[in-house]
């Protein structure tokens, strides 16, 4: 640091929005749209997928969820172009992808536990009969992902950040 001039941290924000966003595009569209193992709103009794009004309710109500999954990965990369273009460092690569799978599991353990356990408006299975044990094996994988993304930005190191841009 020269002329009193402050070492700006590299900011682990755009990487993690960008997991959260990420993370919510896996699950919207492989887990409702091309297994469509569930909905949104499938387990409230009030919206069965098997009903065209409650395909109704649910298309919305994941298209919606799909806007904010995509809102997560727009917030990411503005925050990640804005330090580009400001000159500031950003993470080294193996932390940059640490910090996507943390962001990723942060989202399957808060999808898990709010919709899945908390508010039950959904399972990972709707279409079985006991989804508890799919429940817990997709919260086990979002802790899986966050230790796992969180040791990987740990071990990485300053020597590892790539050259900032002029």
């Amino acid at each position: 640091m020269t002329n009193g001039a402050r070492q700006q941290r590299p900011s682990k924000a755009p990487a993690l929005l960008l997991g959260v966003g990420l993370g919510g595009f896996v699950d919207g569209i492989l887990l409702h749209q091309v297994l469509q193992w569930h909905h949104l709103l499938t387990d409230t009794g009030d919206h069965p997928a098997s009903t065209v009004p409650g395909l109704e309710a649910n298309t919305l109500a994941d298209g919606l969820f799909h806007v904010a999954t995509w809102v997560c990965v727009a917030a990411g990369s503005w925050l990640l172009y804005r330090a580009w273009r400001a000159g500031r460092p950003t993470v080294a690569p193996r932390a940059q992808l640490g910090l996507l799978l943390a962001g990723w599991g942060a989202f399957n353990v808060v999808e898990g536990l709010v919709n899945h356990q908390l508010l039950g408006i959904h399972h990972l299975r709707d279409d079985l009969g006991a989804p508890l044990g799919w429940d817990l094996g997709f919260l086990a994988f979002g802790v899986l992902l966050v230790v796992t993304g969180l040791a990987m930005a740990r071990e990485s190191t300053a020597d590892d950040l790539p050259a900032t841009p002029a």
